[in-house]
């Protein structure tokens, strides 16, 4: 029996009171943080490590993240609006998040924490961190969903979505990603439940990066360009900006699985 294609027409808003609101993204971004710390919490305590350590953490992950993934949108898909506009990279309640700045954001935020507190190796570090990273990145998803943004080409499957301003049914490419960020979550998570302690520094790393960024990758081929400069990279390269920027990711992700199975 076929699915029928759904109407897809969700308030974005919560509630609000007053000039405040109270939006799904935002109460999924805070899902995000607050379950990764209950998950990097019970890790930590797992391998013996303070959980004051969890809370300087995490303030700086939280602030590397934001600051990370509001810059990456700004200057990987829609670089010349924001060049003209910078005080617009303020105005981060109008939406606009990147999930790969994101990404450089905590690197380098782990990379800082790493000097400034830990005392362990930083690959030790992401080993743990990329666990909830990866439930995040479907919470994110499903944000944009509720948002009924960054969603795909027209599509005739019977699963489409017919999003607001929308006539014609499309690619529901948020739950495609975060159903395989939920998979790679689960992934991550068993592995390190039951071979964490007997695997190299950065093992479980670099599999995160080869499995996240390749669903992106894929997912990407029917997503609709989230922007002008993004529709002219396409015209240009052949792939979406997206997909430029999860090609070096999985590399790196290869050459961090091999050092880690080098040094072992």
């Amino acid at each position: 029996m076929e699915l029928l294609q759904i109407t897809w027409d969700p308030n974005p808003e919560i509630f609000s009171i007053g000039q405040l609101s109270v939006r799904w993204y935002g109460l999924f971004w805070a899902l995000s943080f607050y379950i990764g710390y209950e998950i990097i919490s019970r890790i930590y305590k797992r391998d013996g490590v303070s959980r004051k350590e969890v809370d300087k953490l995490f303030i700086y992950m939280a602030v590397g993240s934001i600051i990370g993934a509001r810059l990456g949108h700004c200057f990987f898909y829609d670089f010349n609006h924001y060049i003209s506009n910078p005080v617009e990279i303020l105005m981060i309640w109008r939406g606009g998040l990147a999930s790969h700045g994101g990404a450089i954001g905590i690197l380098l935020a782990l990379y800082y924490f790493k000097n400034k507190v830990s005392s362990k190796s930083y690959l030790w570090l992401l080993d743990r961190v990329v666990i909830p990273v990866a439930l995040a990145a479907f919470f994110i998803r499903m944000g944009n969903l509720m948002n009924s943004e960054i969603y795909g080409y027209e599509t005739s499957l019977s699963w489409g979505f017919v999003f607001p301003n929308e006539k014609v049914p499309k690619h529901p490419t948020q739950i495609y990603e975060g159903m395989g960020y939920i998979l790679v979550f689960a992934a991550l998570l068993i592995l390190y439940l039951r071979k964490g302690k007997n695997l190299p520094d950065g093992f479980i790393t670099g599999l995160f990066a080869i499995l996240l960024f390749a669903v992106r990758f894929v997912v990407e081929f029917v997503k609709q360009p989230q922007s002008g400069f993004d529709q002219t990279v396409i015209e240009t390269m052949g792939i979406n900006m997206g997909q430029i920027l999860s090609i070096p990711a999985i590399i790196a992700g290869i050459l961090i699985l091999w050092y880690s199975l080098k040094k072992q």
